[in-house]
């Protein structure tokens, strides 16, 4: 790589950030830093940790964090910075080396990866995913990882293949089986002529087909996603509507005599008609409802990334070429738009939450106040529906106050609709939780009787009769004495 493509790559990752913000310890950050904050300090979540430790034993993300932190003698939040930079880098890195594959004309090169940065945060039909994750995550790593992994078995290099693919699993299994079966699908298809082969491919896991307890069909309602029967029409658009787009792809490389863009886009055809099938197979029948976490549609955020791949580079190739304000006139409205959009999904907050900087969100700076003056074995319990309430931006309690809570509605429901053994419990903690908005000072000390809770997080005005040490214009936190 020359010294001018590498500088506008990193030109093209800091913009894409300023585009798309960051929020470190927002959504699904709530379900994995824990594990790398209990990895730093084993003192942490002495309870509650059954509802993120089960992610830790399938990855080794937390590891690879920690030892960042190790290594680097960094704070958490700028280690956690700059592993997010790192990985909006090399996912434009690895875009950028697949797309000089399937197009010759630097244009098209520029303009796939250009499209990428643009979107990233693109949501992925009806799977509840983005493209790119405004924090660290595992999916982000196994992103960049998997294109890298295509990148090689389209280079015929199968071992570095493997190696990138291998990195992938060891962040996130199951996005990484997607691109394995991608990948093994591209093989097929390529010495063989075949596409049935992929059948094969699909990652053999052995469930219940049992219908679920009462208990997991509850966490499993804050999921609906999982289900395809729940899906929006438009959202099943997203299901159906690559196929015809990259039949059309296939039909223009194979013109201009793009073999290795003819091939993946032939690829994903199958790849896509056949997870779409495996969907309808394990959402449909009732009895097969704990199938429905092998969440098969999540391939589509593999798909989805190549589409707009391949969609810029055609961009680039045939309508922006070299005019600077056919670029203008495209990424400027689109960028903003998508600023926008997050702007809105994060409103009380700082669009980029730079480390170090105090946290504009009144429930952040709730939960940092409860991290400086509370115990590390303190027990928290909160609204088990707060990450979705008004103001409260999806900001993860257990992520920033590191402290123990009761069990949550929406991501610790999760863990259960993953890890149904979990199922029981969750569900006791949250019913007795789930007239929360008219509890009273009684009710709140029944928690501390019967789960050992020692404080709550109430939103203003509170309720009377508790000591509350800290509050600010939207919550309070107060002791159960």
């Amino acid at each position: 790589m020359r010294a001018k493509e590498l500088v506008f790559l990193l030109l093209l990752t800091f913009g894409a950030l300023l585009v798309h913000g960051y929020h470190p310890w927002a959504e699904d950050a709530e379900i994995y830093l824990p594990g790398v904050e209990r990895t730093l300090n084993p003192r942490l979540f002495p309870k509650g940790a059954e509802f993120f430790e089960p992610y830790t034993r399938l990855s080794l993300f937390h590891y690879l964090i920690a030892g960042s932190v190790r290594v680097t003698h960094l704070p958490l939040e700028w280690a956690l910075f700059a592993w997010q930079l790192a990985s909006i880098f090399l996912l434009l890195l690895a875009c950028w080396r697949l797309s000089r594959k399937c197009f010759a004309d630097r244009p098209a090169q520029w303009a796939s990866v250009a499209l990428v940065a643009a979107l990233l945060t693109l949501p992925v039909a009806g799977t509840a995913l983005y493209i790119f994750d405004q924090y660290v995550n595992p999916r982000n790593l196994a992103a960049f990882a998997s294109i890298f992994a295509l990148v090689e078995v389209l280079e015929r290099k199968y071992v570095r293949a493997v190696v990138w693919l291998a990195f992938a699993a060891a962040m996130h299994p199951l996005m990484a089986a997607f691109a394995f079966s991608y990948a093994f699908l591209l093989v097929c298809i390529e010495k063989f002529n075949i596409g049935l082969a992929f059948l094969g491919a699909w990652f053999p896991v052995q469930f219940s087909f049992q219908r679920p307890s009462e208990a997991y069909q509850a966490a499993a309602q804050y999921h609906a996603f999982h289900y395809i029967q729940s899906w929006q029409w438009y959202e099943w658009l997203g299901i159906v509507g690559p196929v015809p787009i990259f039949w059309w792809f296939a039909r223009m490389a194979r013109r201009q005599q793009s073999l290795n863009l003819d091939l993946m886009c032939r690829a994903l055809i199958v790849y896509d008609l056949v997870y779409f099938a495996a969907a309808l197979i394990v959402s449909l029948p009732a009895r097969f409802g704990s199938l429905a976490r092998l969440q098969p549609l999540r391939s589509l955020h593999l798909l989805y990334i190549l589409l707009l791949v391949f969609s810029g580079g055609f961009l680039g190739q045939h309508v922006l070429k070299k005019h600077f304000w056919r670029w203008a006139v495209l990424f400027l409205p689109l960028c903003a738009g998508m600023f926008f959009a997050q702007r809105s999904l994060f409103a009380n907050s700082a669009h980029v939450e730079w480390p170090g900087a105090a946290p504009k969100n009144p429930w952040a700076q709730a939960f940092i106040w409860i991290r400086e003056n509370t115990p590390a074995d303190a027990m928290f319990a909160l609204d088990p529906k707060h990450m979705s309430v008004a103001g409260e931006d999806a900001q993860g309690f257990r992520a920033i106050a590191q402290r123990s809570m009761l069990a949550d509605a929406l991501k610790d429901s999760g863990a259960v609709s993953m890890f149904p053994p979990l199922a029981e419990e969750w569900y006791r903690q949250v019913s007795a939780e789930s007239d929360w908005r008219h509890f009273q000072a009684a009710d709140l000390r029944s928690l501390g009787t019967k789960y050992g809770v020692g404080w709550v997080v109430l939103q203003q005005p509170g309720v009377p009769g508790l000591a509350c040490p800290y509050q600010n214009s939207a919550v309070l936190v107060c002791r159960l004495d």
